[in-house]
């Protein structure tokens, strides 16, 4: 018997990320990682910077990295608003590594200019980039 899939639906403030049916999918909340099934009760949730990952209609893992957004479960469709995502495949690991190496640049500087969290907050981001791109 072939398993329940559901709508998912990705989109970024710049472009429309993916809209495929899935039969799995785990979120990174704020509170801690969803997972979401078809039939799941409605639901809202804001979203952390972290790994999205599905598994498609043909039992394919996709992954993603986002930073961030929102997370709606109505009737049978997933729609996530995302800050920004990439899959995997999309991501520029040399660039992500520049960023991580900038981030801990400015982090070790100590200096009265540098903006710690949003030092910390691109260290976080850059270093979801790199986990998500190398399948760790």
């Amino acid at each position: 018997m072939p398993e329940k899939t559901f709508k998912l639906e990705i989109v970024t403030p710049e472009r429309a990320v993916l809209a495929e049916d899935a039969v799995s999918l785990t979120v990174p909340g704020v509170e801690g990682s969803l997972g979401v099934l078809a039939g799941h009760a409605p639901l809202m949730a804001e979203l952390a910077v972290g790994e999205i990952w599905f598994r498609n209609a043909e039992g394919k893992i996709i992954r993603l990295a986002a930073s961030g957004g929102f997370m709606e479960v109505e009737g049978n469709t997933v729609r996530i608003l995302a800050d920004t995502a990439e899959r995997a495949e999309e991501i520029d690991v040399a660039r992500a590594e520049e960023a991580r190496k900038r981030a801990e640049e400015r982090l070790r500087s100590q200096s009265a200019a540098t903006d710690n969290a949003r030092a910390e907050a691109a260290l976080k981001r850059a270093l979801n980039r790199l986990r998500v791109a190398g399948g760790d």
